[in-house]
């Protein structure tokens, strides 16, 4: 899986301006269009691999949320704070969502980019990640583009060989450090759980001396913070 990730990385940036261009100006048609249907006969279409492309075993969804710091969030604003970019299917439509993408180390304020699977809202509360948690790695600045393009490939490659375990990862900006996690399904599975951080520390390419905390997503909403009371990356 990786080498198609590799052979396609430079393939796939040339040409897809001008069709983005175009399909945006559709899309923003057809969205008019399916927002003046009567409800009951607006139905999304699924996303698939096209013709010839190489389909990922799951669809992804790209989603990024931008808050004010110090401002309290509950479930409902965080919820309303957070923006869909598009979901893929194959290694072509993920670079072509991802070429065009800020790459997180020059993003601003307190940022993040989302990547979970199609279904999947980047929530604690969400079904699929209500009685999981997530491994945390805090950085320090000017590492997080090229960790969080390492874990998302890492990902989409199956790679952590946990079966359907990973809901889905996230990189925050914050101003002093930069953040990145990987979120699973059952916290209580250690075996799991050690499997994920193994894999993490080796894609990543982290030094022994690394600091990993796992949290739970119970510890998680006690806390209404996905990093209080982790450690700081020394």
């Amino acid at each position: 899986m990786n080498n198609k990730f590799d052979a396609l990385k430079d393939d796939d940036s040339g040409d897809h301006d001008q069709n983005e261009e175009n399909n945006t100006q559709k899309d923003g048609e057809k969205e008019k269009n399916d927002r003046e249907k009567p409800q009951s006969t607006t139905k999304r279409k699924a996303v698939v691999p096209g013709p010839a492309e190489h389909p990922l075993q799951y669809n992804y969804t790209f989603w990024y949320s931008r808050r004010t710091p110090g401002r309290p969030t509950s479930s409902q604003s965080y919820e309303q704070n957070i923006k869909q970019i598009g979901t893929f299917a194959s290694v072509e439509q993920f670079w072509r969502f991802y070429s065009h993408m800020v790459r997180p180390g020059d993003l601003t304020g307190h940022s993040d980019f989302h990547l979970f699977k199609e279904g999947i809202k980047p929530m604690w509360e969400d079904d699929a990640n209500k009685n999981g948690g997530k491994w945390i790695i805090r950085l320090r600045k000017g590492l997080a583009s090229r960790c969080w393009e390492n874990l998302i490939l890492a990902m989409l490659g199956e790679q952590f060989m946990v079966g359907e375990e990973i809901c889905g990862a996230v990189v925050s900006v914050r101003f002093q450090e930069d953040i990145i996690s990987i979120w699973n399904k059952t916290a209580s599975d250690q075996a799991t759980t050690a499997r994920i951080r193994d894999t993490l520390r080796r894609v990543l390419n982290l030094p022994p001396n690394t600091i990993m905390e796992y949290k739970t997503h119970t510890d998680s909403i006690k806390d209404n913070s996905s990093f209080r009371n982790t450690k700081i990356t020394l």
